[in-house]
């Protein structure tokens, strides 16, 4: 008797695999990149370094540190040019993680692929380009902190190139509504899913409003939004989100738009895995994480990534190096390649389990979506706090349950025995080091590129580009112009400055919710700290300040809401802020410590800075305490230099952080040790 054949299912084509790279230079970014599709990765991903995030050339004061640190800068289009030579943009596949600036980057990225094609008319050229411009501003307010102007005209930015877009380059997605950050930021499944989809119920309402966009041609709109998505090691509860996610984008897009057909309704996603959850500690633990969040958007297929990019194992460390990228390259490819996964249908269809948990984090979505869109929708609850207050308790509660134990992190607060790891035995060859030379490479650049270029074009340019941002013109065109006559990153920005102005975020610090009744620990602190500032004659004061353009704050906020419910007073100012702004408030403020937060690895050039110039102001007593990511070396250098401690992603008990600060101000003021209860 012989057995049924199985059935045939067509085999599903694999997502397009990235890594998201770029560093210290164009030249070096261009050869990884080079290097990276020649080992199978079928995408680009590039990241900006912050300066070119933020609008500004590597000589403004705001710069320094900063240039070549997170990512590649490119102040001009020379720089451009050398970030894709030899790699032909007609026929790639790019995501740039580019917002604020997001049109002045697709400009000059346009402008590179005309150049590499002079045989082709722009149009046609236009045509054929493929990929992605991040440009979900919404959520730089929320977690990233890389925003420049304020949410009106951030808005008008993001219609004029979805516009544009559709009508000259078809085939590329003008913008990615990032829920990711928002998860990095603390959001809860039901809290991600919500803020996504008003930020794109405010940026398609943008577009309709504007009048560029024909109801013929807005389905086009639809369905070229995308999406830019997070997951987490819970990966069962990701697979659902997604599920979530693509109903819920179905109905929004149908009932709120009208969209009939249904391949414009279709939810496309890119997704870079958990950050968050990766650990200083035992990080060779990161690689199992990585592999269960990229199961968590492939193995459904109705709701799979079309597009995926994993951290490395030591990102908590520093900068990881192309083998580290290769290895999580390779995670991907085994997946898709060697295992089954890719022959079958959904392997979750008519499950209870799944079906339930989907229906019950779509309920929870429509609800919240439905209280931000009655107090006014996305950009309102930006404005008024809302959203950012939710996601700084939201991550206030998730660091409690971790300190707790009630969430447990294996290698960092259950099963922390280990033996030693070879991963990380050097640990400064663990990671790749930050080129010393990026940020005068990058100036000396761009003084040679004003030197050559035609002045007079370039100021007719900005002028122009300042005349049409007054008006209700399509931006892109100008900004074009701009491009093609050699104007910088930071002269694009710096126009639009002139005409929008500036915004600063609210932080929600001071709104969110905390842990005030966290136990016996906090508890202790607390008379530590009320103790400890009736023997200095008054409140314990601490500055907690983000020296640079390090715009992710999630960390600097934990601090500010746990040190204020230990007893102390908090002056947080929120991101961005140069060393000489963050002495003055500690001058105006009389704090007793000052707390620096700096992720973007520009710590041994703004520490000192800030060192410096509070010993210039009389302070250089006061004692700094320093946060991020830091390699020993440079933490050792930094206690050296007159740091009083320098704290990592390994030290998660924030409570024993705070505990710390009281030991800190005693040591500075010369206050016995305190009798510590048994």
């Amino acid at each position: 008797m012989t057995e049924s054949a199985a059935p045939v299912h067509q085999k599903d084509r694999p997502w397009v695999m990235r890594t998201y790279a770029g560093h210290s230079t164009a030249e070096a970014s261009n050869a990884l990149y080079r290097t990276n599709l020649a080992k199978g990765q079928t995408g680009l991903s590039v990241a900006f370094d912050l300066p070119t995030q933020t609008g500004y050339d590597p000589d403004s004061p705001l710069s320094r540190g900063e240039v070549g640190k997170v990512g590649v800068p490119v102040p001009h289009l020379g720089e451009m040019r050398k970030l894709f030579r030899d790699i032909p943009l007609t026929e790639m596949n790019t995501s740039m993680t580019i917002n604020a600036t997001a049109m002045w980057l697709l400009a000059m990225y346009q402008v590179v692929a005309e150049e590499q094609n002079p045989d082709l008319s722009p149009d046609e050229v236009a045509h054929l380009l493929a990929g992605t411009t991040q440009n979900d501003i919404i959520k730089e307010y929320l977690s990233r902190g890389t925003y420049v102007f304020g949410p009106e005209p951030s808005l008008r930015l993001i219609g004029d190139l979805i516009a544009y877009t559709v009508h000259e380059i078809p085939k590329w997605n003008p913008i990615n509504i990032c829920s990711y950050h928002l998860q990095e930021a603390g959001a809860t499944p039901v809290q991600e899913l919500a803020y996504a989809m008003c930020t794109a119920i405010a940026v398609l309402d943008q577009v309709r409003g504007s009048g560029q966009v024909s109801e013929d041609d807005f389905e086009k709109v639809v369905g070229r939004i995308s999406f830019f998505v997070n997951a987490g090691v819970r990966f069962i509860e990701e697979t659902c989100k997604m599920r979530a996610f693509v109903q819920l984008w179905d109905e929004i897009t149908r009932e709120r738009y009208g969209v009939q057909d249904p391949k414009m309704r279709r939810f496309r996603y890119g997704v870079q895995v958990n950050s968050l959850g990766l650990t200083e500690a035992q990080p060779e633990n990161n690689v199992q994480r990585i592999v269960l969040e990229m199961l968590g958007v492939t193995l459904s297929k109705d709701a799979r990534a079309r597009a995926v990019q994993l951290p490395a194992w030591n990102e908590a460390l520093g900068l990881p190096r192309p083998w580290d990228q290769q290895w999580s390259l390779r995670f991907q490819q085994v997946l898709a390649y060697e295992s089954d996964l890719l022959e079958y249908d959904d392997i979750f269809a008519g499950s209870h389990v799944i079906e339930a948990k989907v229906a019950e984090l779509v309920e929870g979505a429509r609800a919240e979506i439905e209280r931000v869109q009655a107090m006014g929708g996305a950009v309102a609850a930006v404005e008024s706090g809302y959203m950012k207050q939710n996601l700084v308790s939201a991550h206030a509660a998730r660091r409690a349950r971790i300190e707790s134990g009630e969430e447990v992190v294996v290698g960092v607060n259950r099963f922390e025995t280990t033996e030693p790891s070879p991963l990380t035995a050097d640990l400064d060859a663990a990671i790749q080091a930050a080129d010393p030379e990026a940020e005068r490479s990058a100036l000396a650049s761009l003084e040679a590129w004003r030197a050559e270029r035609d002045e007079i074009a370039v100021a007719e340019a900005l002028a122009a580009l300042a005349e049409a941002a007054k008006t209700d013109a399509n931006l892109m065109h100008p900004t074009l112009v701009a491009a093609r006559a050699g104007a910088t990153t930071g002269e694009w920005a710096g126009t639009l400055r002139e005409v929008f102005g500036e915004f600063r975020a609210p932080t929600g610090v001071s709104g969110a919710v905390g842990v005030a009744d966290a136990g016996a620990e906090l508890g202790a602190v607390r008379e530590r700290v009320r103790r400890t500032g009736e023997e200095l004659g008054g409140r314990l004061r601490v500055l907690v300040g983000k020296p640079g353009l390090d715009g992710h704050s999630n960390g600097a906020e934990q601090v500010a809401v746990r040190a204020r419910d230990a007893g102390f007073e908090v002056i947080y100012q929120g991101i961005r802020l140069t060393p000489e702004q963050i002495v003055a408030a500690a001058v105006a403020e009389d704090v007793h410590l000052v707390g620096l937060s700096i992720l973007s690895g520009s710590h041994m050039e703004l520490v000192p800075d800030v060192l410096d110039g509070l010993a210039a102001a009389g302070l250089g007593d006061l004692p700094v305490i320093v946060g991020g990511i830091i390699p020993a070396s440079d933490a050792r250098a930094l206690v050296e230099r007159g740091v009083a401690a320098v704290y990592t992603p390994k030290d998660f008990g924030l409570t024993e952080i705070m505990d710390g600060f009281v030991d800190v101000i005693r040591r500075a003021h010369g206050l016995e040790p305190e009798v510590r209860q048994p």
